[in-house]
């Protein structure tokens, strides 16, 4: 039974870009959407057109921006921009493709091929460091929005630590989620705890796309 208290969240991960495409770590760094990504924004865009929600928030970087913009362009929501939905901070790794930075960063890459969610990429960020952001952010955001419906257009990285925290997955345990771009997740806030109710739904796109972080 749903509660006046209950916040309700659609998570979605920005349209396809150049870099996705290519494998490279974006991070804080950008790549603008693509021919393929800024159709499934504009796809994106008509499917939320046909839903009720009250706010549209957005990660302050361009490709996550962009996808808001073909949003809000078909909704009438105002962006509003929230920097704490960025992606993980790659630091090193930032614009270069797995292959090169095992080529110039061996022990670096080992570490974070090993999936310790303490190792802190050097000028980035760890994962549990990405965890403790986007899950504090998407908790003070349902606070602040107590009882409303609330979008967010944010990143493969940040969206992962939703479904982990949501869903008590370890944080060293394999991903074994789809991070679909403009991939449409849902979850709800009730009585100060996060219920994942449907993930990686892409109905508005013509074929599945599940590109790496």
């Amino acid at each position: 039974m749903q509660s006046p208290a209950d916040t309700h969240l659609i998570a979605i991960r920005h349209g396809e870009t150049e870099w996705n495409r290519q494998g490279r770590f974006q991070g804080h760094l950008n790549s603008a959407l693509n021919q393929e990504g800024l159709a499934q924004a504009e796809a994106l865009g008509e499917r939320l057109a046909a839903e009720r929600f009250d706010l549209l928030l957005s990660s302050d970087l361009g490709r996550a921006l962009q996808t808001a913009h073909a949003v809000a362009m078909r909704t009438g929501h105002e962006i509003v921009v929230e920097p704490r939905l960025r992606e993980r901070r790659m630091g090193i790794f930032q614009g270069l493709t797995p292959a090169e930075v095992q080529l110039r960063y061996p022990e670096e890459y080992a570490r974070f091929k090993s999936h310790d969610p303490d190792y802190v990429i050097p000028e980035g960020e760890s994962l549990r460091q990405l965890f403790e952001r986007s899950v504090v952010c998407f908790t003070a955001l349902a606070e602040r929005h107590a009882g409303l419906t609330f979008a967010t257009v944010t990143h493969g990285g940040v969206l992962a630590m939703l479904y982990r925290h949501a869903s008590g997955m370890a944080l060293d345990a394999p991903r074994d989620f789809p991070l679909h771009n403009t991939g449409v997740n849902r979850f709800l806030r009730r009585r100060g705890a996060w219920q994942l109710r449907s993930w990686g739904d892409i109905a508005h796109l013509g074929q599945a796309l599940d590109d790496p972080e």
